[in-house]
């Protein structure tokens, strides 16, 4: 596994309808490294990651839960040759309710 500093976690955040409904609820959807998560023995231990990216990246901020998904590469095809697109890596972020909202999808 690679060694992650906390701004290699955090790629990019993800902006679709569903991911602003949810953000009344202090849910915000994230696209992360895809071995952020990656421990077959204590799996709740590099979540941790991900909550502590987020706290420090953004002032303010306290995680409540983190939920994770991992997303396969899909078949491509061009001509014979068949491929796949590069594996993906989502997570969804609870915050609690004292803490502040994420300050990038505030004009969105």
């Amino acid at each position: 596994m690679a060694d992650l500093k906390y701004y290699d976690v955090i790629q990019k955040p993800i902006v679709t309808e569903k991911s602003m409904a949810s953000m009344e609820e202090k849910k915000y959807t994230f696209a992360v490294h895809p071995d952020a998560t990656k421990s077959q023995v204590n799996p709740e231990a590099n979540k941790s990651q991900i909550k502590e990216a987020v706290e420090k990246m953004f002032d303010g901020v306290k995680v409540a839960k983190v939920n994770t998904m991992n997303n396969d590469g899909k078949k491509k095809r061009r001509g014979m040759v068949v491929g796949t697109t590069a594996k993906t890596k989502k997570a969804i972020v609870q915050l609690t309710e004292e803490s502040k909202d994420i300050e990038i999808f505030a004009g969105l």
